[in-house]
Order: structure tokens, then C-alpha cells, then sequence
């Protein structure tokens, strides 16, 4: 796992500055045995978060998605099928730096491993019911968990 200064989003913005950029990122919707959605708190800002980060560069979404769900959680996806793009024009990194996201989200349909409930990103991962979520959520995983409680299989575009 590269340190944020090495990843591509920080080679960009050691480059350019404060300037807003678009970053591409993966996020993954991972459930147990009881259909329970995972969830990770961030190190940096101690959000809850799905599995998710940016891409590096020379990576497939699907490979990017896989590299953040086993650095994050330790556990190894096997399968899983894009089922929603979110846009959000204007973000704000933990770090203070104004980005343009376009979020492409995945629904994991399998995996295996053993979850890590603490790495380099994150202090605790947690399967949680989706209508007994944990304080702290961000927000715009709220609106994932919203459009997940009517998925019906039909691609979400946002």
C-alpha cells in the first residue's frame, strides 16, 4: 500500500496544489452470512466507510476495488458486480484538498478471508444491519445504503 504522498492522487496534487481534480474510486458493498453490509472507520477522520479508496494508475475498477477492500479489511474479493456510479462535484479530503468523485459501486457477491478489524487505514470493521448503522456514517454512504435497501438489480446512475 503506497503512502498517500505516493499514490497517483498524491503525485497529482503535489503537482498542481489546491487545484479541484477528479479522482476515480472503487467502493465495495460486502455482506455476511446474515446479509449484514461491512463497514470500516477511517484512521484519518473516523468516519464510517464502506471499503473504497482511488485508483492508482494502470489499475482495472475491478482491481482497484479488490486492492482497497484487502488493504482496508484483509479479506480477498472473488466476485463482484458494479452496481451503481455516484458523482460528487464537490468533495473536501481529510487533508483539505477539493476533488470532483466519481464513485463507481460495487456489490460483492463473493469473498474470502478473515476480517481484520484494524489495519494502516482503519481502527475497526464491523458487519452491521443496514437499518442499525453506526453513528458516524458518511453521508454519501447513507445514500448508498438507501439505494441498497431498493436495489433491484437495475444499474443505478447518480
Amino acid at each position: 500500500m503506497p503512502k498517500y504522498e505516493d499514490s497517483y492522487v498524491g503525485r497529482i496534487r503535489k503537482l498542481i496544489g489546491k487545484e479541484k481534480i477528479i479522482v476515480v474510486a472503487t467502493r465495495a458493498i460486502i455482506r455476511d452470512h446474515a446479509g449484514r453490509v461491512l463497514f470500516v472507520r477511517r484512521t484519518d477522520n473516523s468516519k464510517w466507510v464502506m471499503p473504497s479508496g482511488a485508483l492508482e494508475l494502470d489499475e482495472t475498477l475491478f482491481e482497484g476495488m479488490q486492492r482497497e477492500v484487502k488493504e482496508e479489511t484483509g479479506l480477498d474479493v472473488v466476485a463482484a458486480t458494479p452496481m451503481a456510479i455516484y458523482s460528487y462535484p464537490s468533495n473536501i479530503t481529510a487533508y483539505g484538498d477539493p476533488y470532483y468523485q466519481i464513485s463507481v459501486q460495487f456489490m460483492v457477491e463473493e469473498w474470502s478471508g478473515t476480517l481484520l478489524t484494524e489495519t494502516d487505514e482503519t481502527k475497526q470493521a464491523c458487519f452491521f444491519n443496514i437499518n442499525e448503522l453506526p453513528e458516524g456514517v458518511a453521508a454519501h454512504y447513507q445514500e448508498v445504503v438507501d439505494d441498497l435497501r431498493k436495489y433491484d438489480g437495475r444499474f443505478i446512475l447518480k
